[in-house]
């Protein structure tokens, strides 16, 4: 497979690891080189090279220019207690424009020194979308079950977002809580740092997991 992405060195943990150690705007321009040519390079390749299987997903994606999908590094700290100003992880957000896009489904990727992770979700699910979703998994269990069996079989994604202290539906068979009881929702595959994060076969690990995610993504936009 032939990719500008490479994967990421490393080097780009142990910069995480250290910024949370000296959180400061000195030590933060003294390694300002380190950041971008462990992190931000990095990672604009990885939106490059991801753009053409996200596009085939949904074509209303925003992935140009590619720093668009980045978080930037500088914390919002005017409401924070902490005021450490750097965040010591960093993630791509891959979403249609909208004026808050908090409220539908988008895919990320996120890296930080012990982890990295990925899936597909809502940061901040409407009220009114969750109902719809139950409303769906009520109405149609069958074809909800057919469009997450996949999900179930490879065991990649788990789905999590705040649950409800109760069942919403106590009557509801046990497979479909873990979608039904939800106040929010996103999957999400979290691993160790591995070979992978270190190789361009991390682009071929998202590629084959957003395509997984797919089905439900469409579902998520529906929904709305």
């Amino acid at each position: 497979m032939s990719s500008g992405f490479q994967g990421f060195s490393p080097q780009a943990l142990v910069f995480f690891a250290e910024l949370a150690e000296n959180n400061n705007k000195a030590w933060f321009e003294a390694h300002r080189a380190g950041y971008e040519t462990l992190l931000l390079e990095p990672l604009k390749e990885l939106v490059a090279e991801l753009a053409a299987p996200l596009l085939a997903i949904d074509p209303a994606l925003q992935l140009l220019p590619p720093s668009r999908c980045i978080a930037r590094i500088h914390r919002d700290i005017r409401f924070s207690r902490d005021k450490s100003p750097y965040k010591t992880h960093l993630w791509l957000s891959f979403k249609r424009p909208s004026p808050d896009w908090k409220e539908h489904p988008c895919f990320f990727f996120e890296i930080a020194a012990d982890r990295y992770r990925y899936g597909m979700g809502f940061y901040s699910a409407p009220k009114a979308t969750m109902e719809a979703l139950r409303r769906t998994i009520e109405t149609a269990p069958e074809k909800f079950r057919r469009l997450v069996a996949p999900l179930a079989k490879s065991g990649r994604f788990v789905p999590e977002g705040e649950p409800y202290k109760r069942p919403v539906n106590p009557a509801l068979p046990a497979d479909l809580q873990p979608w039904h009881g939800r106040k929010n929702l996103y999957l999400v595959c979290t691993r160790t740092p591995d070979e992978r994060l270190f190789s361009p076969g991390i682009l071929e690990e998202l590629r084959e997991g957003y395509g997984e995610l797919a089905p439900l993504y469409r579902l998520l936009w529906g929904l709305g």
